[in-house]
């Protein structure tokens, strides 16, 4: 028999699949941009729930990667995603190594703040720049195709097919992660999460692999930062933003630390969230921040805690990530 959560899981995809067909720009946009969140609280996700790498910095990655597809695209005419994705994902994971290098040395609330300062380096860097567009940030009018010469393989610029193209690097993305943690280097990480010094007397080199995970989440926050814009047609320097960080990891926490699905709920409750009281209330900020809070205090482990209790409760079994 099939196990509740497995069954959910497939429901829900059915649902992602069907979203399309139903008649709604608004709702294929936003759909679409829960998923790209998804993605990036899942490469978070790999940071700080599988190697205790807490980062305020990780919408640095996001960020590259947004600005170079819109470069790319309004600088140099080239929006083919052939040549852009690999490109954006090249600048991000070259950024994530650069600062992984000079943060990963140091420990504690020094590493932290270091990766604070470093994705409000590039804030700033963007917003007082013309060639960045400023704090007006970079519009792109061309539209967006995956192309091989004359043949066009994927309009990027339609709806559903954006979407479609999302879900699946979702998905990807959530397999492909589901299997590195459960591989040799996923259980050093988890290894060095739970006890650093221990690691290391066994003889494991625990830099590289905190660097090794470091670059591989900052070309996943890479990936959505190149959706993002394929969504919005917009780079702006908002998205380097500490804030833009702390969202992604209150999503992270509230769906639950190191369990993949939990951050994609996360996404999906954090953002209607927001949508939904801000239409509301003026003073949305504060129940989302209560929000957190109550989850932190009396919700062990976020959405997929609670849905393991329940399942225990209700089944007789136990959530799994």
């Amino acid at each position: 028999m099939m196990r509740p959560l497995a069954f959910i899981a497939a429901t829900v995809i059915i649902i992602l699949i069907a979203v399309p067909m139903i008649e709604g720009a608004f709702l294929i946009s936003h759909v679409t941009r829960i998923l790209i969140y998804a993605i990036f609280a899942m490469s978070l996700d790999l940071l700080v729930g599988y190697c205790g790498l807490v980062s305020l910095g990780h919408a640095a990655f996001f960020g590259v990667a947004a600005y170079a597809a819109a470069l790319l695209a309004e600088k140099a005419g080239i929006s083919n995603v052939l040549i852009g994705l690999p490109v954006s994902l090249l600048a991000a994971a070259a950024v994530a190594m650069v600062i992984g290098l000079l943060t990963l040395r140091m420990s504690g609330i020094y590493y932290i703040m270091a990766t604070l300062a470093f994705a409000q380096m590039l804030h700033f860097l963007v917003n007082d720049n013309d060639y960045f567009g400023g704090s007006d940030g970079l519009l792109v009018l061309n539209r967006f195709r995956a192309s091989l010469g004359d043949v066009v393989l994927l309009d990027l610029g339609n709806r559903a097919t954006r979407y479609y193209t999302v879900l699946i690097a979702a998905v990807a993305t959530f397999v492909g992660l589901w299997f590195l943690v459960r591989s040799p280097f996923g259980r050093i990480l988890q290894g060095i999460k739970s006890n650093e010094q221990r690691m290391r007397a066994l003889g494991y080199r625990i830099g590289r692999y905190k660097l090794g995970c470091f670059v591989i989440g900052g070309t996943l926050a890479g990936l959505a930062g190149y959706f993002y814009v394929l969504l919005t047609s917009l780079a702006d320097p908002s998205i380097f933003d500490w804030l833009q960080s702390a969202q992604v990891l209150m999503m992270v926490i509230l769906g639950g630390l190191g369990t993949l699905i939990g951050p994609v709920a996360g996404a999906f409750l954090f953002i209607e969230l927001i949508d939904q009281t801000a239409e509301l209330t003026e003073h949305w900020k504060l129940i989302i921040g209560l929000t957190i809070i109550a989850t932190t205090l009396f919700v062990r482990g976020g959405l997929v805690g609670l849905a393991s209790v329940l399942c225990a409760r209700m089944f007789g079994t136990r959530a799994s990530a």
